[in-house]
This record gives C-alpha cells, sequence and structure tokens, in this order.
C-alpha cells in the first residue's frame, strides 16, 4: 500500500487536492469542479494502472465472513469499519480496469444530466431557480433596498444599535422577496456601511451585521438553496427509504413505513419559514445587546421622521395591534362556530373508497418484525383489528356510482350543514377591513368619513351574504348581490390607500410586501408548486419595477397598477367560476366570467409587456437579463460539473467507502453529528453548491436512511450550509462586502465582526436541535 494508506483512501485524497487546487487556482468554480473530476481520474487511473493503488478488501471466500452470514447478519452491513478482524484480499481500485470505468462513466453522465438537467423529474422545479434569480436580480436594480434601509434606519434609529437593527431587518425583508446573497450584500454594504461608521458604529459590529443579514436569502423561502437542495434532497430521501424497507424485509417503503416516503421543495419552504425568522430575530437581539454593553460603539441615531402624521402610543396600540388581532381572532372563533365556512354543495357522483387499515399486514414474518419494531406492538395490533373487521365486513368498501336521488340528497345535506358565511367573503371582508381600519390609524389627523363608508359596506356585505346568499346560489348571481356592498367598501378602500400612499414606511414596504405574500402564501398555501409560484414573482417583480421607474420619471403608472388588478380579477374569477367552456353545456353566466376572465388576461399580460418595455428603455433590462443567465448557468454548470466528480468517486469506491464508515455507527444521531461537522468545516473552503452537489449525495443515503424527519434534516443541512457564506477565508459574503468596504475597514475588521455571527449560526442549530417542533410545526399544520 501506498504511504501504508488503503487505495480507496488515497483516491479520496486526489480528488479533495484537485477539487480544492482547482478552487484555488481562480478559474471559474464551475469549470474547476469538472476539472477536477477529469484530472484526479486520470491520476488515479494512471496509479492504479502502475499497481500502486491497493485496495484492502474483504475476502468474502472466508470461513469468518460466511458465518456472520450465516448468522444473519446482511452483507450490506459488514465492513472493515465494523469488523475490522474479517480476512482482507487485495485488489486494485478499478477491479475491471480504469478503461471500464470510464466507459461506465461517460454513459452515467449522459444519463444524469437527461435525468437532472434536461428532462428528468426534477427539472420543473430547477425552472424555479431561474424564476427565482429574475424575480432577485430585477428587485435589487430596482433599489428596492435604498427606500428600504432608509426607511427602516428612521423607525429603529433612535434605539441602542438601532441601524445595526434595521440592516436586520431589511436583510430578512430582501431575503423574502430576492434572495440573492451577493447583491445583498453589496447593497447594504454600500448604503449602510459609511452611514453606520459616520454615526460612530464600530467597523465590527457594521460589517458583521451587514454579512450576516445578507446571507438570510439562503433560509428565508423563497431559498434558491432549499430549492437545489430540496431537488436532491427528495430523491436521496425516497431511495434511502426504499433501501431501508428492502434491508427490513418489506415490499417497499409505503409497507414499511405506512405512508409515502416523499418530500417536496414546497413543504421545505414551510419548514425554513420559523428557523429563518428565528435567525432573524437571534441576529437583532445580539445587535440590540450589543449596544446596550457597548453604547458609544453602536449608538442610538437619529435619522429623521418620517412624513405621516403625529400617532399616539394608545392609537398606535389601537390601530395597529389590537384591532388586527381582533379581526383575526373574531375570524378564527367564528370558523370554530361554524358561523364562517365553506359553502360549497360539490359532492362527488361515486362514494369513497373504504378505509384500509393504518399498515399493511399481508407481510412476511420478517418484515413484520422490522415493522413492530418501527410502529410499536400497540399500532401492529390495532392495524390487525382493523384488518380483521374490514375483512368482516366483506373487505374494503369500492367506490360505486351514485344515483340521481343520492346525489340530490347529499347536496341538500351538505346546503343544510353549510356555514351562513362563506370563507371567501369572510376573508375578503377582513382584508377590507384591515386596509380600512389601517389607514384610519395611519392618519389620525385626516377626514375619517371614507374609511366609515366603508366600514359599513363591510358589514353590508356580511349580512347580504348572510340573509340573501344561499350555498345553492349560482356564482353570478352572488356577484350580482355583493355588489353594492362591495362597490361601498372598495368606495373607502380606494380613500384609504390614498392616505397609507402619504404614510412612507406604507409606500416603501406595501408593494413588496404583496409580491412576498403573493409568492410565499400560493406555495406555503399548497395553491401551487414553487416553479408557478417563481413565474408570478418574476412576472410581479418586473411589474414592480417598471412602475417605480415610471414613477421616477414623474410619469404615470396606471397600466402596471390596472395589470395588477387585473391579475387580482382573473384569481378572483377562476376561484368563484367554472370556466371549462369546452365541457358540456355552459351556462351564459359562465361564459360572461370567461369574457371577463379572458379580456382580464389579455391586459394582464399587456402590462408584463409594457413594463418589459419600460424597464429596456430604461436600461434595466437587459443587465437584469444577462445577469440571470450568468447565474442560472453558473448553477447548471457546477450541477453537470459535480455529477462528473461524484461518478469519478464512486468509480473506485470511494462513496461507498465513506457510506460504510458512517454506517458502522450503531447511533443514528452520532452519524448526523458526524455530518453536520463535516460540512460546518468545509464550508470554510467550499461554497454551499459545492457542498449540495458533492458532498450530499454521498452522505445522503445514509442520513436520510434512518429514523430522522427528513424535513428536519435538510432544514438543518441548510442552515449549516447558510454558515458557509460568513466563515473565513473563503465566505462568500465575506468576499462581496470586502469589494465594497471603505479603505478604512479592514478584511481583519470583518473576520472579527461575523466571528459572533458564526457562533449565532452555531447557537441556532442547536435550537432546532433541542426544538425540532420549531421546523416541523408549520408543514403539520398546513395540509399538503
Amino acid at each position: 500500500m501506498l504511504f501504508g494508506l488503503d487505495g480507496v483512501e488515497i483516491g479520496l485524497i486526489i480528488v479533495a487536492l484537485c477539487l480544492f487546487g482547482g478552487i484555488l487556482s481562480g478559474f471559474p468554480v464551475a469549470f474547476a469542479i469538472g476539472g477536477a473530476g477529469v484530472i484526479s481520474f486520470g491520476i488515479i487511473a494512471m496509479l492504479d494502472g502502475a499497481g500502486l493503488l491497493i485496495h484492502q478488501a474483504i475476502d468474502t471466500g472466508s470461513a469468518m465472513y460466511v458465518d456472520l452470514i450465516n448468522s444473519g447478519i446482511k452483507a450490506d452491513a459488514i465492513s472493515i469499519f465494523r469488523y475490522p478482524d474479517l480476512p482482507r484480499m487485495e485488489e486494485p481500485v478499478f477491479p475491471r480496469g480504469w478503461e471500464f470505468a470510464l466507459d461506465r462513466n461517460v454513459s452515467f453522465i449522459v444519463n444524469r444530466m437527461n435525468e437532472r438537467v434536461l428532462a428528468g423529474q426534477s427539472i420543473e422545479t430547477l425552472l424555479a431557480v431561474l424564476m427565482f434569480v429574475l424575480m432577485g436580480i430585477t428587485l435589487e436594480r430596482s433599489k428596492i433596498a435604498n427606500d428600504l434601509l432608509t426607511t427602516m434606519a428612521k423607525v429603529f434609529g433612535p434605539l441602542p444599535g438601532g441601524l445595526a437593527v434595521s440592516v436586520v431587518v431589511v436583510g430578512a425583508f430582501l431575503a423574502a422577496s430576492t434572495g440573492i446573497v451577493g447583491a445583498t450584500v453589496v447593497t447594504m454594504g454600500l448604503l449602510s456601511l459609511p452611514t453606520m461608521l459616520r454615526n460612530n458604529y464600530s467597523p465590527e459590529i457594521a460589517t458583521g451585521v451587514i454579512a450576516a443579514s445578507g446571507t438570510l436569502g439562503q433560509i428565508i423561502p423563497p431559498s434558491i438553496v432549499i430549492v437545489l437542495l430540496g431537488t436532491l434532497a427528495g430523491d436521496l430521501y425516497s431511495s434511502a427509504q426504499e433501501s431501508r424497507a428492502i434491508e427490513a424485509g418489506c415490499t417497499d417503503a409505503l409497507t414499511y413505513l405506512g405512508e409515502p416516503a416523499v418530500l417536496s421543495v414546497g413543504t421545505l419552504f414551510q419548514a425554513a419559514l420559523l428557523p429563518g425568522i428565528l435567525l432573524a430575530l437571534l441576529y437583532a437581539l445580539y445587535a440590540f445587546g450589543y449596544a446596550l454593553v457597548n453604547p458609544s460603539k453602536a449608538p442610538a441615531v437619529e435619522m429623521g421622521v418620517s412624513n405621516g402624521d403625529v400617532i399616539t402610543r394608545s392609537e398606535s396600540f389601537t390601530w395597529f395591534l389590537g384591532v388586527p388581532v381582533a379581526l383575526i381572532a373574531g375570524l378564527m372563533l367564528m370558523s370554530n362556530l361554524n358561523m364562517v365556512g365553506s359553502q360549497s354543495i360539490q359532492v362527488d357522483s361515486y362514494t369513497d373508497i373504504g378505509q384500509g387499515a393504518s399498515l399493511r399486514t399481508n407481510v412476511s414474518e420478517e418484515c413484520q418484525t422490522s415493522m413492530i419494531g418501527l410502529h410499536g406492538q400497540e399500532a401492529w395490533d390495532t392495524a390487525i383489528t382493523q384488518s380483521a373487521e374490514i375483512e368482516a365486513a366483506g373487505g374494503v368498501a369500492e367506490s360505486v356510482k351514485l344515483s340521481e336521488e343520492e346525489i340530490a340528497a347529499a347536496v341538500v345535506a351538505k346546503a343544510d350543514a353549510a356555514a351562513p358565511i362563506g370563507t371567501g367573503i369572510a376573508i375578503l371582508a377582513i382584508i377590507f377591513a384591515l386596509i380600512l381600519t389601517t389607514a384610519r390609524g395611519a392618519r389620525p389627523a385626516a377626514d375619517h368619513r371614507p374609511i366609515y363608508i366603508g366600514l359599513i359596506g363591510v358589514v353590508l356585505g356580511l349580512l347580504v351574504d348572510i340573509l340573501f346568499i344561499r350555498p345553492t346560489t349560482s356564482a353570478g348571481v352572488t356577484v350580482v348581490l355583493m355588489l353594492i356592498p362591495w362597490a361601498i367598501a372598495l368606495y373607502g378602500c380606494t380613500f384609504a390607500a390614498i392616505m397609507l400612499s402619504k404614510n412612507e414606511l406604507v409606500r416603501v414596504v406595501f408593494p413588496p410586501l404583496i409580491l412576498i405574500v403573493a409568492v410565499l402564501g400560493s406555495i406555503l398555501g399548497g395553491i401551487t408548486n414553487p416553479t408557478p409560484a417563481a413565474a408570478l414573482g418574476a412576472g410581479g417583480a418586473i411589474m414592480l419595477a417598471a412602475y417605480r421607474r415610471l414613477r421616477e420619471d414623474d410619469k404615470s403608472g396606471k397600466v402596471v397598477i390596472f395589470s395588477t388588478l387585473a391579475v387580482i380579477l382573473m384569481i378572483l374569477i377562476g376561484v368563484n367560476f367554472d370556466l371549462r367552456v369546452n365541457q358540456g353545456s355552459p351556462s351564459f353566466e359562465t361564459w360572461v366570467a370567461f369574457a371577463f376572465a379572458y379580456t382580464a388576461w389579455l391586459y394582464a399580460f399587456f402590462g408584463l409587456l409594457f413594463s418589459c418595455y419600460v424597464l429596456f428603455k430604461a436600461g434595466i433590462l437587459p443587465p437584469v437579463v444577462r445577469e440571470t443567465a450568468k447565474v442560472t448557468s453558473m448553477v447548471f454548470t457546477i450541477l453537470i460539473g459535480s455529477q462528473v466528480l461524484n461518478l469519478v468517486v464512486i468509480s473506485f469506491g470511494g462513496e461507498h467507502y465513506i457510506q460504510q464508515f458512517l454506517k458502522s455507527f450503531d447511533n443514528e444521531l452520532t452519524v448526523f453529528l458526524i455530518v453536520m461537522l463535516v460540512l460546518f468545516v468545509l464550508g470554510f473552503v467550499l461554497d454551499f453548491l459545492e457542498i449540495i452537489y458533492i458532498v450530499i449525495p454521498i452522505v445522503g443515503p445514509v442520513i436520510y436512511g434512518g429514523t430522522f424527519d427528513p424535513k428536519w434534516v435538510t432544514i438543518m443541512i441548510a442552515v449549516n450550509l447558510q454558515t458557509s457564506f460568513l466563515t473565513p477565508p473563503f465566505g462568500f459574503a465575506l468576499f462581496y462586502l470586502r469589494g465594497v468596504a471603505p479603505k478604512g475597514v479592514t478584511t481583519g475588521h470583518i473576520y472579527r465582526g461575523v466571528a459572533p455571527f458564526v457562533l449565532i449560526q452555531v447557537v441556532g442549530l442547536g435550537l432546532l436541535w433541542m426544538f425540532p417542533a420549531i421546523v416541523t410545526i408549520v408543514p403539520d399544520l398546513i395540509p399538503n
């Protein structure tokens, strides 16, 4: 053996040295990864051909190995790490020659490119990367961060460490709207850092909070990291659990687990929401605490006042906290009392299929033993009892077609049980009420009569719904009945919007906030998957940027506003009307609704094209498209290059060697701790993309093949990867900030500034470790 090391170990060292050498050479990372794979394979093949790389493999023909197999231990569980005394035999790292390995690698890379880059199941999800990048770069070029930083500085500046806290707030806001770390760090570095230094903030706290806040885009949805990691993790979890089920003696993961082994990007967005907010809160608390301990290094600063009315503390508490809480709590209470709920009377024309047992019981004895070990004896006994009851009843009830009389009876029963107020109308009333009451609080000195008129319209709308609208009322008649009340409410909301537009905080925060709610709400609410939501975000960002540009040029933005209203109109019509005019014999009101929806779609499309023209004429759109193409191309090129490197590691047994080492530990917790520590250390020298596409596929089958919740595992990895942007010497956020920092700010200042935030990341990981419900509670509450 060379240097007393196993041939596979030397191969792994060669791959690591080639990878780090390629990255440190200054060559573009996207190409350095693939190049490192080709060069390392050539070196390993040359050494193997010379007989210098010898792998000490287990002698499967030895008596000790045969005894282990006969004792019931599976071959996959036998390794040199768990049984170091087993007899060995020497063999080359390429048992069938490097030529065969090369031929197999070329075939595999073509297949993997087709599956993961060109036409596989994950390609639709990966398209979300393009859309989110376009959304982020467009918003960054629209100078949204400028206004946000200025406004938040006025709000938080008078507090100790207020400027630092405002940077965290803006960082979290930009994370949810752009998700582009480089753009966020550079923008906040250019705008906030000179201001903070000019107001006697220490360079350490100023640079640290800017770099850390800029990385929140890696964890707060919509996050590109979660899209990329989730696409990979879903495949790894599914295949790992299938392997686990087969090892347990079962036919598939559904039988063994009792539920599908599925992990989607949308679910991970839900899981990442609270951890992202937690990290932002920890950053803000540290900045505030630092200012209290070191007031001279993070003083309170008066940045000027907003141009709104003077609002007393009691008015703020009443209109901005008390009334919204009362409205939302009232809606929830009425929902629990069945006063608000669905009024749909749509029923299936077939009966439901009978409920099966909670677990499959017609399994082999080995699988039964494994399932009892996983679910417990009580769960197995319950499934046995359920199966016996189903069998006694003649088996699982089949779905049968209902007669016309049965369908009519089901419709009547559903109408009688419906709530008096429909969910849609109740939500719309709450939105109107929140707009009106917020405007009342924001402009206490204005004329409030239009506000009160609008509130009267809201109340009238609820009364009309209770008194005149029944579950059997058609959508067209409902629109006619609600026309006058909602017109009155919209009259008040129009005045409310004018009032709110004169408040600087609302004017700056509201437009991007609506975009964030639309994108995240559609994903977190399970309405759509990330790709259409990302497309909505990209289109909304283009229209928002165009509107801001028109306002800067003192031109009317009515086309953009009306286009936005057209989108809202399309959604409302689509929710309330059946627009399938090509099926059956559609009614007159269906055709009318379709005509309005189609007209709204045409106008919205025109508004999007008009917005693109405005940005193109202003010279904003071409660089946005170029930058989007560059970032997206880099991601996909790294994806291809990492596949080459991965296949090289697999070809000489490196992946199997690492997985056998991890599986040699009996404690699943120990394995996950080792992986997390390795990822943390690699974050000092590798970018998150390299870690996702090179390291995760190797360790994924082990960490996703256990009992841990896959959502929790993935979010823990994502938070760990976020740290890679902050850890010296290769943290990308540090490079971004160093490039725009004033001359007086040194690299040492930046390194010392981020050190506490790296520790905060570790604390955040610890909190997620001790309280996994922070990750799982939102996906558990929202049905998927």
